[in-house]
This record gives C-alpha cells, structure tokens and sequence, in this order.
C-alpha cells in the first residue's frame, strides 16, 4: 500500500507516512486505495478480541509491517487498558455509547496513541533512519498527554508537546505538566489550539528547520492525527462497535448504522467514514460541534471560514477553528485533485475561508451532517441522560448526546440505531461534570472529583486521583511565533 499527499507531487510506503507524518508539500497522506473489508473478513473478526480486530485493521494498510508484530504491538497496548478498550454501552432503545476513555489517561487518544510507538519504531527501523526521532505534538487538551505517556522513555524518540496556556482544563494541564520519563517536554503557548497547530505545521514544513534538526541527528514526526498512524488504530473501533451489535444481536448484518461523534480537529470522524468507505455499512455520521460551529456551519453550507468570534467552552478539546483532517475529505470528494485542494487550503491560509462547489457539498451531505451544542444545550442533555438512565459522561460527549437528541427530535421515525462516540471520562472534567449533574459549582478540581463521586458513585480513576500529590515539572509558557527555539532547546 502506497501513499499520497492530499496537495500532490508525493508517494511514499506505510511506514515512511508514519514517520514523516506529514508531507513535504505540507499536505496530509492518504491511502493509494481504501482496502476492503469483506463479510468474510467481519464473519472472522466477531470470534477476535479487540487487539485481534485493530491488528487486522491496520495490517490492511501497513502491510510491510509483520502481522505477528502488529498483534503482538496491540495486544501491548490494550493491555494497559482496564478491561474492554472499547466497550458498547446500550443507553436506550437504538441508542449506544462507544466508551473510548479506559485506557492509561483517560481519553480517546489512547486507543492510537498507545500502538503509534511500535508503528513509528518499526517504521524507523523499515526506512533505515538512524537518527533520533522528535514526535511533535499540538494539543488541545488529550493528545498530548496521551503521547507523552505513550512514548515515554522511548529509545531513540523524544517527545515535546505545546499546548494553548488558557485552552485546556485543569486535569488535563496537570496530567501533561507532571509526565514521568526523561525524554519528554511540555511548553504552554500563549494562544488557542489554532495558533499551536499553526505553529507546528510551519516547523513540520520548513527546510531550513528540517536542516537544522539534522545538525543535531533529529527527524520530525507527529502523533496529531495529521499522522495516519494516528488515524489508522482509530478505524478498528468503529468496526469493533459494529461487531459488538451483530455478536449481541442487536442488528442483522449489512444493516446500516449511525455514528455520532463529538468532533474538533476532524479526525475522529474521518476515522469512521474511512470505515465506511472500506466497507462497513454506515448510513450517517452525525458531526457534533461546541459553540465553535465552523464544521456546523460548513456542512450546511458549503463555506468554511475563520473569520469568526473564537469560543473558550467547557469542552475544550474542540475549542478549534482549523479542523485539518478535513483536508482529507475534501481531497476524496474533489475528486482526488490534488491542485484544487493545494489552493484551497493556501486560500484558507491567506483569506481564512474556501468554498465547496455544490457537488462537493452534495456528496459530503449525503454522508455527513452537523450539529452543535452551546454551554446550556450540552449540559442540559448530560443532566438529562443522567437522570433517565444514570449515566454520566464528559462534556464532548455532551455536546454530541445533544446533537443526537436533537436528530431524533427532528426524524422522530428514524429507526436507525445509532452509537455515540464518547471521548473522555467525566473525571477529566469534573467541576463541569458536576455542575451538569448536580448544579453545584466547586473551584477546585479535586473537590470537584469527590463531590461528583459521592453523586454518581462512578469510579475516579486511579490515574486521576495520584495528580493531586504530584508537582508539576512543566512549568514554560512560550510565544507562539518562538516555538522553534524551543524545539531546538530540547534536542541540543
């Protein structure tokens, strides 16, 4: 399986797009083909375990990678898991939730983040690069802490990751400014999540830097999910879900079903229409927003443009306004023309905005749509479900418990079940948690956490619970047009 840049002008194997993570032109890489999956392949895969499932998921695309490799890589990394890595919740007639929160730091990234070190070594080892590998990371909140506590004393890796000073929650800067290992970095940014991931695609891009590192025996990588060893680990899960339904009995197999996802930077997403175009039968993805509604607004219109007021919610992992997987779908519906999508995202970089042509539009809608939660929708629905049926989640999967309930409201026919994509354990959030609960408000996180305990006697996680004896060794808050002396800094 070959690789090619969505701007053009780049192909490259399995492992060299793990290890670069992104292209030279600055474009993102995607699959030569979608690999099928067949009836055959899902009769086999609903007798697999879950690690059994992602390996073969991934030994579709990768397949200069062992296959014995592979598994023994998953079967690793979920072992870190507490019990089912990704575990199917009925919360009502038709209505599901994908727990994607139980492995080491309590959000979905671990379910990538947590086999992307045995694809980047082994990528490494298959492409022959001797020098040290630096895994770059913007982050709004998860992903950084899910990759440094994925690659933490890593031979031959360091890892640094920038996150907005003001953009993340509490639990989530304490988890990322007190990580363990001694090949690890952590610098605060002093903007929002687009200026990170601006700042660190110009790194990625520029040979001057690329030269630089080299002086210093260090090649670039990412764990964002512009990195399609990112991506790849998060398309087993959505065939695991649609597995789980037919083992339980749940729906016949070739029906079709939903995927409600909350969604910030794209990835999650594409994730499951990258399922859908290898083969599993899904018939819409719900795209849900916070009050940043860019990708609402886009999948109405057409139109994506940043010229627009920049919210700081309660949901802050999706407190973004350049959703770059998005890259990826335009390049597969535009035909797969590189050329267009060069100038649109130079024409998002100028002018802040670019304009589908209407049967673009027309084939994304027919698979897509979007909704959006404000502060006050999101925590009505999880005050809601909680009362109902006792469940609790976090507040993404607030806003897409939301954007589903508005669906039904609207298609009160609709019979099509559907699964709910559920991001992050409550606990990571907890004040906001509590506060949609309860109506009680709490300054302090951990008073949060004991309070959210005693009012749903949900377990806290242990991980969680230890951050509250542990000194921050993080401490840097740096300008965003500087992000490059720091980089040098940590490698020299």
């Amino acid at each position: 399986m070959k690789f090619l840049s969505t701007r053009g002008g780049e192909k490259v194997t399995g492992a060299q797009a793990v290890v670069k993570g992104l292209a030279d032109d600055g474009g993102l890489f995607v699959p030569e083909k979608f690999p099928a999956v067949t009836k055959e392949d899902m009769d086999a895969m609903l007798e697999m375990s879950y690690p059994e499932r992602a390996a073969k998921i991934l030994k579709t695309f990768f397949d200069e990678y062992d296959e014995k490799e592979l598994l023994s890589a998953c079967e690793n990394a979920y072992s870190k898991f507490e019990g089912d890595p990704a575990p199917l919740v009925r919360l009502d007639d038709g209505v599901y939730m994908l727990e994607l929160w139980h492995g080491p730091t309590c959000a979905f990234k671990d379910m990538a983040l947590t086999v992307l070190p045995h694809l980047l070594k082994k990528g490494c080892e298959i492409c022959g690069i001797k020098e040290d590998v630096l895994v770059l990371v913007a982050t709004s909140g998860d992903t950084g802490k899910a990759a440094l506590e994925g690659f933490k004393d890593a031979k031959g890796v360091k890892v640094m990751v920038f996150y907005p000073s003001e953009g993340v929650s509490k639990m989530q800067k304490l988890q990322m400014c007190t990580q363990e290992g001694n090949n690890v970095n952590v610098v605060a940014v002093r903007g929002n999540f687009d200026d990170c991931q601006t700042a660190v695609k110009k790194i990625f891009s520029s040979e001057e830097y690329a030269a630089t590192l080299k002086e210093h025996n260090t090649v670039l990588s990412s764990a964002n999910s512009i990195n399609f060893g990112r991506l790849a680990p998060q398309i087993a899960y959505y065939f695991s879900s649609y597995l789980d339904l037919l083992s339980s009995g749940q729906i016949e197999y070739g029906e079709e079903i939903d995927f409600c996802v909350p969604t910030g930077n794209f990835g999650n997403i594409l994730a499951a229409y990258y399922a859908k175009k290898m083969g599993l039968p899904v018939r819409r993805l719900h795209c849900a927003s916070n009050e940043n509604k860019i990708l609402t607004d886009f999948l109405a219109t057409g139109v994506y443009d940043v010229n627009r007021e920049f919210y700081k919610t309660t949901s802050p992992s999706m407190d973004i306004l350049v959703s770059s997987n998005l890259e990826r779908l335009l390049y597969e519906v535009s035909g797969r023309n590189a050329k267009l999508i060069k100038k649109r995202m130079e024409d998002l970089k100028k002018d802040g905005r670019y304009e589908l042509t209407a049967e673009e539009l027309k084939e994304i809608q027919e698979t897509f749509d979007g909704g959006f939660a404000d502060e006050e929708g999101c925590v009505e629905a999880m005050y809601d479900v909680f009362c109902d049926v006792g469940y609790t989640m976090d507040t993404h999967t607030g806003c897409a418990m939301k954007v589903a309930v508005d669906w039904f409201e609207k298609h009160k026919k609709d019979e099509t079940k559907m699964v709910i994509v559920s991001t992050a354990n409550p606990y990571k959030f907890p004040q906001d948690v509590l506060y949609a609960v309860t109506g009680n408000d709490v300054k302090d996180s951990f008073k949060g956490i004991k309070r959210l305990h005693a009012a749903t006697a949900m377990a806290v996680p242990k991980c969680l619970k230890e951050l509250r004896d542990k000194e921050p060794r993080f401490t840097r808050v740096a300008d965003k047009k500087k992000l490059f002396e720091e980089v040098l800094e940590f490698v020299k």
